[in-house]
Order: C-alpha cells, then structure tokens, then sequence
C-alpha cells in the first residue's frame, strides 16, 4: 500500500499540467499604411533624448532633474519594489505552503491534585501544483511585475514631455512679455507725440486720450501674461520635486540673450528686412526641430502604455487558469512530528515514549460548488478579454495622438509662415505710417491703427513659435520617447533606499535598483 501512494504521487507530479489558456495576444487594429516600419525613419530618429533636438541646455538640465527627483517617478519606482515582493510571493507558493511549529505548557488541578502538562509538534503541509494553480500564480505576478515596469517608463515619458511644455510656456509668455514691453516703449513715445501736437495745437484732445487708451490695454496685458509664467514656473517646480524658488535662478540666467533697449529696436524694426535677424537674436522660444511626415511604426508600438495594456492582459490570461485549476481535486503530502505529555506536578517529564508522528498523502475536492467556480471563471475570462479591449483602445488612442501632433506642427509651421509676413507687414505699416504722422501726411487713427496690428501680429507670431515647439514635444510623447535615456538611473532614490532598509529588512529586493537585466518589457 506505501509503495502504491507514492507510486501514484510521483505520477501525478510527473504530469502536472497548467489548465487554462497560455496568453495569446489578440490583433490591434492596425496602424496608418503611410507610416514606416523603417526603424531609421527621420521623425523618430532621435526619440531617446528628443530635448536635446531645442538645443537648449535648460530644457535638457530640467528634464534630466526631472527623471531623478520627481516625485510620481519615485513612486512609481516604489510599485516595481511591491511587485517584486508580490512576486516573490507567488514563488514561494511553489515550496510546502503550512510549515507551523507549535507548543504549549499548561497546569490542571483535577481532584485535589496538580498536574502539568506539555508538548510541541511540527506540522507540514504541501499542495502538490499539480493542475499548474501557483504556476499560473507565478506568470500572472511576473507579469504585473513587467507592467509596473513599463509604467514606470510610461510616467518617465509624462514627466519629461510636461517639463518641456511648461518650459516652453514659460519662454513663450516671456517672450510676449518682453513684446508687450518693447510695444509699451513705442507707444508711451506715440502719446508723448500725441502730446506735444495736441500742445501745439495741431490735433485735438480725442488723439490724445485714444493714445493713451491703447497704451493701458497693452500695460493691461502684462499681468495676465506675468500669471501664464509664473503658472507654468511653478509647474516646473511641481515637476522637479521642489519649491519655485529653488529654480528661478536657473530659468532666469537662461535668458542670457540681451534684450535690446527701445531705441535699438525700434531702430531695427525700421530697417526693411531685419524682423527675421530681430527674432533669430533675440527670441527666447526654444526653436522646434523640423519634422517631416514620416512616423516609425515600431517606435509607437513600444510605448510604454502600450507595453502596460498589453502586460495587463498576460497578467489577466493568466488568472483564468488561477480559477479553473479549483474545478479539480487538490493532491497534497501532510505530516507532523510531536510530543504531549501531562504528569502530576512533583514528576519530571519523559517524554520519550509520547512522540508521535503521522505522514501520508491527501486530496480536497469542491464538487458541490462547480457553479460558483464555474462563473469565477467566466468572470475572469471576460475581464481578459476586456482588457484585450482596452489594449486596443490604447492603439487607437496612440494613433490619434500621433496624427495630432503630426498634423498640428505642420499646420502650426505653415500658420507661422503667415503670421511672419504679417508681422513684416505690420512693422513696415507702422514705421512708414510713423514718418508720415510726424510729417503730417496721415492722421492720428492711421498710425494708431498700424500701432495696434504691430502689436497684435506679434504676440500671435510668438505664439504659433510656442505652438510649434508644443507640437514637437507632444509628437515625442505619442511615440513614447525619452524613457531610454534614464534606463541605468536607479528606480528608487537611494536616500529612500536607506530610509527604508532602516526600518524593514529588504533582503536583495531593493537591488538591484536600475531596470538593466530585468526590463522586459520591450
């Protein structure tokens, strides 16, 4: 009979066999034709450390700081760590799951007499994974492991894409503001004109006030353009981990282009031709890479959210083997060693003759619930092929974000075509519209006119240059860029490290701290 258990436990081990599907990736919807499966495709050459295409040694310190001292980057750093112990979880599984020791000493007063008693037994118990249950446990936590990877690559990408945006922002309503200034010179000099004519006798009074009118709307600007800075300043700080003031001195010392006085500019505008050598000088817009209309297929298929949607459903396949494997019977080895002994007070214990033991091979068997475990897993069947689903959505959505940014940039560089020439026409209305004033040629509301147009030709060139760098930057993001740059950059910050290994004993799962040798998410 002994020879015949275990004949048929070694059996039953040998043919252990994971029930439930092995993940098969369902189709995506499928990517634009136009777009290259080229690998060396311009757009997305350059997608690790795209900042660095602005050619802007802010931008590139920001974003950089940025992936070592974000705090959302820190924290998802700390969900790789819990999905390496949950895994280790799983694994473990694997090995006798009931290893308890117990013991016990009491005393009894029965019939006028004390006694006492004693004992302590060992008792192991082991779930054979005969129908592959803790297998399948192990593939689903493995792939949860890889998923809080790719999220955490996924948030790497966020946070290096909104540095850049609120950068830019930042520069763009600075170079508004410093317009706006220049503008305000120009026209406190027109009221100042207005002022000696109207002394003079030469206009009325209505020329007067409508100088002055359009001098306080432009002033009245400056507030709300110093508010869109300061928002975005601040953002970057949020970004950065840290306080506004920590890096003010840095955005502020990157402006080191001069900024030329009134009469040096209105004395360049003047000169026909010079507002592209104006700008080129002294903008202090990051100027966007140019793009053309060709998008590496591959690039956007290893996007990180991708890679998440895609490792969620592994994950998820994995556990309708989970809830299948309890349609079966569980095989299991049990045993136990002990001794128990009770003795009057006043005798020593003996204990060698109360050692008991008992070993041998069991099974448990949920027959009368089928409909219960039946229905969990059908549940989680439908949860995969949910997340099948949403895996597509992401597609899709990677699609559109794609195409946005494409179609935005070419669109926002065709709009700054225009809006230069405006601008051009625009300061060649006011400074011939200027001399003929002072000449008496054309009236006040002329200049005025061409005053106002300048102003507003400008501030919208320098928003459509905003608006092209913007579109770069999301173009970066939709294919998922950036993340590779940081991938030896430890995932959990080191001072957080040691903070953490002095309150719990971490064993090696803190190490290694980088993504290189474990990343398998690509």
């Amino acid at each position: 009979m002994r020879g015949l258990c275990v004949s048929v436990l070694l059996a039953l081990v040998a043919g252990c066999t994971a029930v439930g599907p092995d993940y098969e990736p369902g189709a995506h919807p499928g990517l634009p034709s136009a777009w290259s499966e080229d690998a060396a495709a311009e757009a997305s050459s350059q997608v690790d450390a795209w900042w660095q295409l602005f050619n802007d040694p802010v931008l590139s310190q920001l974003v950089e700081r940025g992936a070592r001292q974000n705090l959302g980057v820190e924290a998802a750093g700390l969900r790789i760590v819990q999905a390496r112990a949950a895994l280790g979880i799983s694994d473990a599984l694997l090995f006798p799951q009931q290893q308890q020791l117990d013991g016990n000493v009491s005393a009894l007063y029965r019939n006028e007499d004390w006694f006492k008693s004693a004992g302590s037994s060992l008792d192991v118990g082991w779930e054979m994974d005969v129908w592959g249950k803790y297998a399948r446990g192990i593939e689903s936590s493995e792939a949860s492991l890889y998923a809080s990877i790719a999220s955490y690559h996924d948030v790497l990408v966020s946070v290096s894409a909104e540095i850049a945006r609120n950068y830019i922002n930042y520069r763009t309503a600075e170079e508004r503001m410093y317009l706006s200034r220049q503008n305000i010179a120009i026209q406190q000099r027109v009221v100042e004109m207005t002022q000696v004519q109207f002394d003079a006798g030469n206009v009325s009074e209505l020329d007067v006030q409508q100088a002055k009118a359009q001098l306080f709307a432009t002033q009245s600007t400056l507030p709300s353009l110093n508010i869109a800075r300061l928002q975005a300043r601040n953002a970057i700080a949020v970004l950065l981990g840290t306080i506004p003031q920590q890096i003010e001195p840095l955005l502020t010392a990157a402006a080191g282009r001069a900024v030329p006085d009134f009469e040096k500019r209105l004395g360049d505008v003047r000169r026909p031709g010079n507002a592209a050598a104006h700008y080129s000088q002294y903008s202090v817009i990051p100027v966007a890479p140019e793009l053309s209309n060709t998008v590496d297929a591959s690039v956007v298929m290893r996007r990180p959210d991708l890679q998440v949607a895609e490792l969620q459903a592994r994950a998820q396949s994995a556990r309708i083997g989970l809830a299948e494997a309890d349609l079966y019977p569980q095989f299991f080895l049990f045993g136990s060693v002990g001794v128990s002994q009770t003795v009057r007070s006043s005798n020593s214990f003996d204990l060698s003759d109360s050692v008991t033991a008992t070993i041998g091979p069991g099974f448990s068997w949920n027959i009368f619930q089928y409909d219960r475990i039946r229905n969990r897993v059908r549940i989680e069947d439908a949860l995969f092929q949910e997340s099948l689903t949403n895996y597509n959505q992401r597609v899709l959505g990677a699609v559109q974000e794609v195409s946005n940014a494409l179609e935005g940039y070419h669109n926002n560089v065709q709009k700054s075509q225009f809006d230069f020439g405006a601008v051009e026409a625009a300061i060649r209305a006011f400074n011939i519209s200027f001399n003929q004033y002072n000449n008496g040629l054309v009236s006040y509301q002329r200049l005025l006119s061409t005053v106002e147009t300048m102003t507003l030709r400008e501030d919208a060139y320098a928003q459509t240059r905003g608006s092209i760098a913007n579109q770069v930057v999301a173009l970066y993001k939709a294919m998922g860029g950036g993340w590779e740059s940081f991938r030896n950059q430890p995932v959990v910050n080191p001072e957080t490290v040691k903070q953490m290994e002095s309150r719990t004993n971490w064993g090696d799962y803190l190490q290694p701290q980088t993504l290189s040798g474990e990343d398998r998410s690509e």
